[in-house]
């Protein structure tokens, strides 16, 4: 088959290419946090500390941000599709060890096993819908699989409640085994092969240190807000994350296929939509983190319900992405984006005045803005990231777009719960990590504080969007 067959089958065949990619991403950032609200029935069924369990959600990030630049590298040079092809094998297999209840090792193990899976997957997936769809629906396509990213990243407390209340956690992981098969049979049908490879070598010592700087900087942060951070362990640990970072930006500098290309950086359009995007998805998961425990824990809610109404969110991204696509190409990114984040920048302001008694109809309008600022600021964006590079970086900037995502939800962890522990200790005169039963007051107190730092994130990011626009109108005049 000569290459205008082969780009006639894949024209033909887009649709069903978007499918693939778009489940398996669905999936794969589901499992960023669907484990949220299973984590208190996994740390009484395994007999471990809360604090403990947080790991299981916290060392799949820490895996995935560790391993996304590496992947769009070695997609980049082996080609896109194979890397995808595997990864969806390895995050499958993955998803099945999850569910085997041996100890928290084993889980955490095989939380790694998906979580190098997921990276494989995360970072080919906007260079290949960007190589296979042409200009004029690449802002639909694109809008579609950022739809995905936001719904699995949001989407997955509610979910998982809703799994809870018929079956046992291990379906939490289980659910994607059957999915994940029928998505690499889907793939295996209408993926072709790959278009473009550059055959470049690969950056192994910078993707060495910058595994050395992600997991080591977040684990001093984890560790610091269970042992404090003035702690030996947690400051020997930020001090070896910036030595470590330190050394990876000279050595980048100094080899010829580094695993960043800095000059991209230059690119004043892509770099400010990566840190916009960086700050929604952390703000996004201050929502993740809180709300589980507000429903739950502060208004006594079951798991099921808890999970019907953090649905809300998911439902208003399924109806409105398709049509903040659509419109993207129509009439472009600017008003889309900027719509977006005022109404997530007002969501944030809604949620810092919940308290036990607030009317659920409040709750329940307060995430429906949320997944309709979600919805019109995410394929705008993604499309911003991916159409102001040149074709030969498309596959570090999809991998750079969907680190940004990922480091945005580890840093929203990290955030949300530095600020909450903190906030209720100085309420509460004692130091907290974790919910106290008898004082509901006292996380109430702490959660106000955290989502004004969620509507700090959500105006830092307005405020950037407008000076792009403003310079992008400056240049043009």
């Amino acid at each position: 088959m000569n290459s205008f067959q082969e780009n006639a089958k894949v024209q033909k065949n887009r649709w069903w290419i978007l499918v693939s990619v778009a489940m398996f991403t669905f999936m794969s950032t589901l499992d960023a946090s669907i484990v949220n609200i299973a984590l208190p029935t996994i740390s009484k069924d395994m007999n471990v500390p809360m604090n403990q369990s947080e790991w299981i959600v916290s060392i799949y990030l820490m895996v995935v941000c560790s391993c996304l630049l590496l992947f769009g590298k070695i997609g980049d040079s082996l080609g896109k599709i194979k890397v995808y092809r595997i990864g969806t094998i390895i995050f499958t297999i993955g998803s099945l060890l999850c569910g085997f209840n041996q100890s928290l090792s084993f889980l955490l193990f095989a939380r790694i096993v998906q979580g190098i899976g997921s990276s494989m997957t995360m970072a080919t997936n906007s260079g290949i819908i960007t190589e296979v769809f042409p200009f004029k629906e690449r802002g639909r396509a694109l809008g579609s699989i950022g739809a995905f990213v936001s719904l699995g990243s949001i989407a997955g407390p509610g979910i998982g409640g809703l799994i809870l209340s018929q079956f046992s956690w291990p379906y939490i992981f289980w659910i994607n085994v059957p999915i994940g098969i029928l998505t690499i049979l889907i793939g295996e049908k209408f993926l072709p092969k790959d278009l473009t490879k550059s055959g470049k070598k690969v950056d192994l010592l910078g993707f060495s240190l910058f595994a050395i700087f992600i997991m080591t900087f977040f684990g001093s942060i984890f560790i610091g807000q269970e042992i404090g951070f003035n702690a030996t362990l947690s400051i020997l640990l930020f001090g070896f994350a910036l030595l470590s970072f330190i050394i990876f930006i000279l050595v980048e500098k100094r080899v010829s296929m580094p695993l960043i290309t800095f000059s991209i950086f230059k690119n004043n359009v892509f770099t400010m939509s990566l840190l916009t995007a960086v700050l929604i998805f952390s703000s996004n998961f201050f929502v993740n983190v809180v709300i589980p425990f507000y429903l739950q824990n502060a208004r006594g809610l079951p798991a099921s319900k808890a999970g019907l109404l953090m649905m809300v969110f998911p439902l208003l991204m399924v109806v409105g992405s398709p049509v903040s696509g659509f419109l993207t190409d129509k009439i472009g990114t600017k008003l889309l984006t900027f719509s977006g984040l005022i109404l997530l920048s007002i969501t944030s302001l809604m949620y810092m005045f919940l308290n036990q008694g607030t009317p659920l109809w409040y709750y329940i309008l307060a995430t429906g803005i949320m997944g309709l600022g979600n919805a019109l600021f995410q394929s705008p964006n993604n499309t911003t990231v991916m159409s102001s590079v040149s074709k030969e970086n498309l596959g570090v900037a999809g991998s750079m777009n969907s680190f940004a995502r990922n480091l945005g939800m580890v840093l929203g962890i990290a955030l949300a719960t530095t600020i909450l522990y903190n906030a209720m200790s100085v309420f509460y005169g004692q130091r907290v990590t974790t919910y106290i039963s008898e004082r509901p007051d006292i996380f109430i107190a702490g959660m106000r504080i955290t989502f004004f730092g969620s509507f700090i994130l959500c105006l830092t990011a307005l405020a950037l969007t407008i000076f792009r626009a403003l310079k992008a109108k400056k240049n043009n005049t």
